[in-house]
Formats: C-alpha cells, sequence, structure tokens
C-alpha cells in the first residue's frame, strides 16, 4: 500500500490513508474529479506499483450517498454478507432479468445509478449473481464488503 500511497502523492494528493491492502484509498484531492483524474490515478499507479487497475474516484458526498442508500439496512449486522459493487459508469441495458434467474433464493439484489447492492446470506464465494454481475450489467465493477465500505466512510468523515 505505500506505492499506492507514493503514486497518489506524485499527482499532489494529500492526507493519503489506504485501509487494509484492499487497494482502497481516502485522500484529499487538488481540483475536481473528472475522467482525467481517473486516468492520471490509473496512470501513476501503473507507473508506481506495476499494475493496471480499475480506478473509481468518488466525492466525500458521494460515497455517503451510496453508504446511506443501502436497501437491505437489517443485512447490517452481518457486514460479510453484504455487499456494494461499485459501477464505473450507469448502465445502459442491465440485464436485470439474468440476474434475476441467477439469484439464489436467499439472495437480494437492487441496482442504482451508482451502485448494485447484493445480500448474499449464504456468502459471495459461491454466488453465481455475484460471479455475474460486471458481465450482465455491462459496466466495470468493483466489489467490498459492508465492513469495508462502513471503515472508508469513517475514514473520509474523519479527513478534514
Amino acid at each position: 500500500m505505500r506505492e499506492l500511497v507514493a503514486a497518489l502523492e506524485s499527482l499532489g494528493c494529500e492526507r493519503v490513508r489506504t485501509y487494509i491492502q484492499s487497494g482502497n484509498a481516502v485522500f484529499q484531492f487538488p481540483g475536481s474529479l473528472t475522467s482525467r483524474s481517473v486516468a492520471a490515478i490509473a496512470k501513476a499507479i501503473s507507473r508506481t506499483c506495476g499494475v493496471e487497475p480499475g480506478v473509481q474516484l468518488f466525492k466525500r458526498s458521494e460515497f455517503r450517498s451510496i453508504v446511506e442508500a443501502n436497501p437491505f439496512p437489517e443485512a447490517e449486522d452481518d457486514p460479510s454478507r453484504l455487499h456494494v459493487f461499485f459501477l464505473a459508469a450507469k448502465p445502459t441495458a442491465p440485464k436485470l432479468d439474468a440476474l434475476e434467474k441467477l439469484k439464489a433464493s436467499s439472495e437480494r439484489f437492487q441496482l442504482t445509478s451508482r451502485a448494485f447492492y447484493l445480500h448474499a446470506p449464504d456468502g459471495i464465494g459461491r454466488s453465481k449473481l455475484a460471479a455475474a454481475v460486471e458481465r450482465l450489467l455491462g459496466v466495470a465493477v468493483t466489489a467490498r464488503n459492508w465492513r469495508t465500505v462502513q471503515q472508508l466512510c469513517r475514514m473520509a468523515d474523519e479527513s478534514p
């Protein structure tokens, strides 16, 4: 994670903090977030860390909105079974019927413009639905369990 911090700091990011080995960081960015910001961060990470990352950036308010929109608040008690798939773009033709067919009887999901929420009480490891989300939504995603989402939210709230 030191390399991730170095990559972000090389772009002028300040107060960079990372969360475990998750590839997530909270930081202050000089200027406004744009698609050029995403490209610059991806390039810096690639140069510094030697990987080609998928990068998604959220303003604190955007991230907070995604957290507050959780359609399954009763599932928060078991954060390893509740997941948020952050969407790189708004899906234009999501195959919701196909997702519904893959869904186990215990699973629930909801799609919004920036997130796909999945409550998988039996775990995500064997979930056919979880494995197909990116393909059936037609956009790049990155998934995090609720514990990670909550921790990132706390970290963002602690930043000035």
